[in-house]
């Protein structure tokens, strides 16, 4: 298997025109898997790479879109809330010290008022966690995506170099390994973003559980994985059994 270096003829698979950068996507939806003849196994990876990476820079497009009116919409609702708490906290002190004539402390009211409702609305509709979860999860798939670049070209630098050990075959079931992974990857973390926004609209909270998974690192080996409730450690890792005493002689 020689270095993927062509590029492929005719449109991408994704049929969304060349370049990713000026995609406006409306939603984010699953996409057909590109088929095709594996009779020449180099060119068909180079497809399938450039067909995922497409579908990351899609996800992390589509999350930074997504983000642009909730970050407006955040800052006018924030300092909506500190100016309406700043006026409503100096017109009573105001009108108490003779500085402002007239009748000023309802006015005061009505900006703490206001202030209260801007707060509020933040809250129950998840302007701000929203925005924050969007930045995160795109944050979160351009590092996947960056790990994923050099992981391939650290594969087609060890073919171009001659493979040490294992057949043509491993190392196409390798590539598509990575492949694998990291499709699973972003697959969790738009899962997660997805469960947190769900949990927050029921309860009116931001779990922001995306941070766990924005720290974390990839998803381990297929080789590696665990159970849903991992064993505790231990050379021998035997559940504990209760013991029982023996009969009394009669």
């Amino acid at each position: 298997m020689g270095q993927p270096e062509m590029q492929p003829e005719g449109p991408p698979q994704d049929g969304r025109g060349e370049g990713v950068a000026g995609l406006r996507p409306g939603d984010l939806t699953g996409r057909e898997f590109p088929l095709g003849d594996w009779g020449e196994p180099a060119r068909r990876l180079d497809e399938l790479y450039r067909w995922v990476e497409c579908g990351a820079l899609q996800t992390a497009a589509w999350y930074l879109a997504d983000r642009v009116w909730k970050r407006r919409s955040a800052r006018v609702l924030r300092g909506g809330a500190a100016v309406g708490a700043v006026v409503g906290a100096s017109l009573p002190l105001l009108g108490l010290t003779g500085v402002v004539g007239g009748p000023v402390a309802p006015w005061g009211y009505l900006a703490l008022l206001l202030a209260v409702a801007c707060v509020a609305v933040d809250r129950f509709f998840g302007v701000t966690s929203g925005w924050i979860r969007d930045v995160a999860t795109a944050q979160a798939v351009q590092r996947r995506l960056q790990v994923l670049q050099f992981d391939w070209a650290s594969e087609c630098v060890r073919e171009v170099l001659g493979p040490s050990e294992g057949t043509a075959g491993e190392a196409v079931e390798r590539c598509l390994g990575v492949l694998r992974r990291f499709s699973e990857d972003v697959t969790e973390l738009v899962r997660v973003e997805t469960v947190d926004w769900m949990v927050e609209f029921r309860n009116g909270s931001a779990p922001m559980g995306i941070q766990g998974v924005v720290t974390s690192g990839g998803r381990p080996d297929a080789g590696t994985g665990q159970g849903r409730f991992p064993l505790p450690p231990g050379p021998a890792a035997r559940p504990n059994m209760p013991r029982q005493r023996p009969p009394e002689p009669r």
